[in-house]
């Protein structure tokens, strides 16, 4: 049987903690586990000619990830400023414009893109005229697209995420992401499964999942509807756990696992990565089975 493909697009950088720099950007956290959980995934973005773009391919080579690099001369490589309040979770000052804002269409990411199971997508790289009307033009080769929805105050604007919700196949959002988006479309407040439901008549969109940090996730599918109520832990931050998630539920959807299944690795993965540091450590299939339990 053929490895599923899937191609990540958008924002790749660096994660400025107080104590030192992490790895990230939400499309490469999901590409990296997405790829280490046995999916054949690229990753298309934009880095700058400098140390920092530099360090970036050499920490990702091991990796085993495809990767379409464009190299800014004009912009630097992104970084993001990371604080983390009392509960852990993060907030996030995101440096523009960097070398992901300029990623261009080329024939390589095209046929990349056509030939991929998924397309994997979120809202911050829309922020700038250029990374956005190449993301269009991806959309259009591709054969199943899923939005991960990121609001990032002030980089998004309604028109383009219900542009993309309308486009997409699959949406994933965060609770406060899908009571925002609901609010906006003139939603009376509700469930979050009511919540669903208006944003799938409202796009057409057959699959939403929206997670709930510890309390697990809601996912839709095709007006079947599964639930997992989460796993406890120790939070260490909050980073790239919603990428761990997505990219666990994902990765079991395109290997033909039970929606059931897939949804709880997912919550596990999630809650594993939350309670280690930084978006992308280290979690063997050993470690989510044995933390499954």
């Amino acid at each position: 049987m053929q490895q599923p493909k899937a191609v990540c697009f958008g924002e790749m950088l660096w994660d400025i903690f107080p104590e030192g720099k992490k790895l990230g950007g939400a499309p490469l956290n999901v590409a990296l586990r997405m790829q280490s959980l046995g999916i054949v995934t690229s990753m298309i973005s934009a880095v700058g000619e400098d140390a920092l773009g530099d360090e970036i391919r050499k920490t990702i080579a091991p990796e085993a990830l495809t990767t379409f690099f464009q190299k800014s001369s004009t912009y630097p490589t992104g970084t993001v400023q990371v604080t983390l309040d009392a509960n852990k979770s993060a907030h996030y000052q995101i440096v523009a414009p960097v070398a992901w804002d300029y990623i261009t269409v080329s024939a390589q990411t095209l046929e990349a893109v056509t030939t991929a199971d998924c397309f994997v997508f979120g809202s911050l790289v829309t922020r700038n005229t250029v990374s956005k009307n190449t993301l269009l033009a991806l959309l259009q080769k591709a054969a199943f697209n899923v939005f991960d929805v990121n609001l990032r105050p002030p980089h998004y604007d309604y028109k383009t995420l219900i542009e993309l919700m309308q486009q997409a196949d699959f949406i994933k959002f965060n609770e406060e992401e899908i009571d925002e988006t609901c609010r906006y479309l003139g939603a009376e407040a509700g469930s979050i499964e009511e919540q669903i439901e208006f944003i799938s008549q409202h796009t057409q969109t057959r699959q939403i999942c929206v997670t709930k940090g510890d309390k697990g996730a809601v996912y839709f599918q095709n007006h079947e509807w599964y639930t997992h109520s989460g796993y406890s832990v120790k939070v260490m931050d909050t980073v790239g756990a919603g990428d761990a998630f997505l990219a666990t539920l994902l990765s079991g959807l395109l290997q033909k696992r039970d929606p059931q299944q897939a949804l709880s690795r997912a919550c596990a993965m999630g809650a594993l990565v939350a309670s280690k540091a930084g978006a992308n450590p280290s979690i063997s299939e050993e470690d989510l089975q044995t933390f499954i339990g």
